[in-house]
C-alpha cells in the first residue's frame, strides 16, 4: 500500500509514514536513472571488458596463429563469423579449430550477394518473431532481392522485392546505425548507342529506405538531375543528412527527414496491396516491388555545401567541425579544420605532414565520440583536440593531445657514404617516407570496447614484409602491448586487420582473386610463448572440412 499522509497532532505538520526501506529505494532510483545500479548487466559487462583488457595487455599473454584458410572469393568478418564463397559458408572463428555454421551448395550468378549488414536485436523492445532476437544478415541480390538470413544458418527468414530492371541496386548502408537502413543503386548511365540516338536520361540514382527490426518500408526516391544537377557523381544518406556529391568536389547537405515529410505522396507498408500509377500489386513482392513515393519536385533548402578536393569532406568535433582539403591537386594532404558554425579556419587548423610518399596521409575524427582528430603520416600518428583559445571563447584552436612515432631507430639514411677504400659516394635520391624498409603505419583503428587505439606497422626484411599489431591507451597513446603477425606481409596488397576482445584476424587479398584469413587467438600459457611469436618456419598440418582445407600450426 501506498503510505499515508497524516496531520501531526503538535505543531499541524504533515508526518509521512514510510516503508521500511523507501528511502534507500529512492535513492537506488536516482542511481539507476544515472546508470549506477550495481547489479546491472551494463555494469557486469564492462567490468568484465575492463579485465578482458588487463588480461589482453599481460606480457605473459600471446596471440597464437591457429589456424589459416584461402578462398577464391573474397572474405569477409562480422561478429565471430567469417564468411566465404559469397556469404555461402559461415564459420565460426571463436573456437580454436575451425567450425562451420554452414555450407550452402553452390549459387548461380543470378542469386549472387552484392553486399550484407549485419543485423543485430535492439534491447527492450519487442518484436514480432523469434528469430528477431538473433542476429541475421541483411543481404542485397544482384537480381534486387532483399534477403534477411539468419547469421548462424543461412536461412532465409524475410525477402523483399525491390525493383523491376530499371533500377540496379547494389549498396546498403546505415543511415542510424541498427535501426535505418538505405539501399542505394547504382549509378544509371545509358548505352553508348542511346546516348548517341539522343536519348536523356533523368534519374541518376534510386534510394530506398527501410525501418529495420521489423523491417518496414519509409520510402524510395530518386536522384534526378533536373532537381539536382547534371555534375552529381555519388549521393549517401547518414544521419538524417542526404548528401550529394558533384564532380567538381562540391558537396551538399540536405535534411533528409524533411525531403520525407515534405515530398511523400502516400506510405506504403510491406505486404499491403496497393494501386499506384495504374499498378496493381503487393508492396515488395515480385514482380511490383517498391513503389517510389517519394517525389522531390522542387530544390530541397540545402543546409550546407563545401567543395573540396574528391569529395573528401567529415563533420564532427565539440563543437561541430568539419575537415576538407582546398579543391586544388597541389593541396592533396593539406587538411583544412573549420567551423561549421561560420565556416572560420580554427587556430592551427592547417594540417599538413609534409609527406614525401607515394601513399597519402590521411585524417578523420576519432570514432570514440570525445570530438578528437586522428591524423596518420607514414611514420607518424598525431592525436589532436579542440579547445577554446585563450581570452576568446569564440575561436577554437587545434592541440596536439599526444603523438605515436613508428620505431625507425635503426634506419640510417645518409646522403654521403664512405667505402672501405676511402671512396665518397654520394647518393642521388632519398628514401621516400613510406619506403618499405622503414617501419611504416598501415592501419589505424579504434577498439571501442576495450577502449584502445589499434596501429598495424609494417617493415620490409628482405623479401618479406614483417608486420606487428600494437595497442595504445587511448587517453595518452602509451603502448600496451605488441603483437606480430607470423605471416608475410606485402604492402602492394590489400589488406584488413579486425581485433574482437581476445581474436584477431587478418584477411588479405593477394593478386588474381586470391584471398586468405589467418585466425589468431588470446594464449596465457607462457610455456608456449616462443610458438607464438616465432617467425620461423614450423610444422604446419593440414585438414579438410566442408570440402575447404585448412592450416594448422
Amino acid at each position: 500500500m501506498r503510505p499515508q499522509a497524516a496531520a501531526s497532532a503538535a505543531g499541524g505538520r504533515r508526518a509521512v509514514c514510510r516503508a521500511p526501506g523507501a528511502h534507500n529505494v529512492c535513492r537506488l532510483l536516482s542511481r539507476r536513472a544515472h546508470g549506477f545500479y550495481a547489479r546491472d548487466a551494463g555494469v557486469a559487462h564492462r567490468k568484465n571488458l575492463g579485465l578482458l583488457r588487463k588480461i589482453m595487455c599481460q606480457e605473459s599473454t600471446k596471440f597464437k596463429n591457429v589456424w589459416t584458410t584461402h578462398s577464391a572469393s573474397p572474405i569477409t568478418y562480422e561478429r565471430g563469423r567469417i564468411y566465404l564463397d559469397n556469404y555461402q559458408c559461415c564459420i565460426s572463428s571463436i573456437a580454436r579449430e575451425p567450425r562451420i555454421l554452414y555450407q550452402k551448395p553452390k549459387s548461380s550468378k543470378s542469386e549472387k550477394i552484392e553486399d550484407a549488414l549485419l543485423l543485430e536485436c535492439p534491447l527492450g523492445e519487442m518484436l514480432p518473431s523469434p528469430s528477431d532476437y538473433k542476429s541475421s544478415l541483411i543481404v542485397l541480390t544482384v537480381q534486387n532481392w532483399l534477403l534477411r538470413l539468419s547469421a548462424d544458418s543461412g536461412e532465409v527468414l524475410e525477402k523483399t522485392y525491390l525493383a523491376g530492371s530499371c533500377c540496379k541496386f547494389r549498396y546498403l548502408s546505415w543511415d542510424t546505425p541498427q535501426e535505418v537502413m538505405v539501399v542505394k543503386s547504382a549509378q544509371n548511365k545509358l548505352p553508348a548507342t542511346a546516348q548517341q540516338a539522343g536519348i536523356q536520361q533523368s534519374v541518376l540514382f534510386c534510394l530506398a529506405v527501410f525501418q529495420v527490426l521489423p523491417l518496414s518500408f519509409i520510402g524510395m526516391l530518386e536522384i534526378n538531375k533536373k532537381i539536382f544537377g547534371n555534375s552529381v557523381t555519388d549521393v549517401a544518406v547518414s544521419n538524417g543528412i542526404l548528401i550529394v556529391m558533384y564532380s567538381m568536389g562540391l558537396v551538399r547537405l540536405y535534411n533528409f527527414q524533411a525531403i520525407c515529410e515534405q515530398f511523400m505522396e502516400q506510405p506504403f507498408d510491406l505486404g499491403h496491396e496497393f494501386n499506384w500509377n495504374g499498378q496493381v500489386g503487393v508492396v515488395g513482392k515480385y514482380p511490383f516491388g517498391l513503389p517510389c513515393n517519394i517525389k522531390i519536385t522542387d530544390t530541397p533548402p540545402l543546409l550546407f555545401e563545401a567543395s573540396s578536393l574528391e569529395n573528401a569532406f567529415q563533420i564532427g568535433g565539440y563543437p561541430w567541425h568539419y575537415i576538407i582539403t582546398p579543391n586544388k591537386k597541389k593541396h592533396k594532404g593539406v587538411f583544412h579544420i573549420c567551423s561549421l558554425k561560420d565556416n572560420a579556419l580554427a587556430k592551427n587548423g592547417i594540417q599538413d605532414m609534409k609527406c614525401c610518399s607515394l601513399e597519402p596521409d590521411w585524417i578523420y575524427f576519432h570514432p570514440d565520440m570525445s570530438g578528437r582528430i586522428i591524423h596518420v603520416g607514414p611514420n607518424l600518428i598525431n592525436v589532436l583536440k579542440l579547445k577554446e583559445v585563450k581570452n576568446n571563447t569564440d575561436q577554437m584552436e587545434i592541440a596536439e593531445d599526444f603523438t605515436i612515432v613508428a620505431n625507425r631507430e635503426n634506419c640510417v639514411n645518409n646522403t654521403v657514404t664512405v667505402t672501405a677504400s676511402g671512396r665518397v659516394v654520394k647518393k642521388r635520391f632519398n628514401l621516400l617516407d613510406d619506403d618499405p624498409e622503414q617501419e611504416t603505419f598501415q592501419i589505424v583503428d579504434y577498439e571501442d570496447e576495450l577502449d584502445l587505439l589499434s596501429t598495424v606497422a609494417v617493415t620490409e626484411i628482405g623479401a618479406d614484409g614483417r608486420a606487428h599489431l600494437d595497442f595504445h591507451c587511448n587517453d595518452h597513446g602509451i603502448l600496451l602491448k605488441s603483437i606480430p603477425l607470423l605471416e608475410s606481409w606485402d604492402v602492394t596488397y590489400s589488406h584488413e586487420v579486425y581485433f574482437d576482445k581476445d581474436l584477431v584476424l587478418h584477411i588479405e587479398q593477394k593478386p588474381n582473386r586470391k584471398f586468405s584469413c589467418y585466425v589468431y587467438q588470446m594464449v596465457c600459457d607462457t610455456a608456449k610463448d616462443d610458438e607464438c611469436s616465432s617467425h620461423e618456419k614450423t610444422e604446419r598440418l593440414f585438414c579438410k572440412k566442408g570440402g575447404r582445407i585448412f592450416e594448422y600450426i
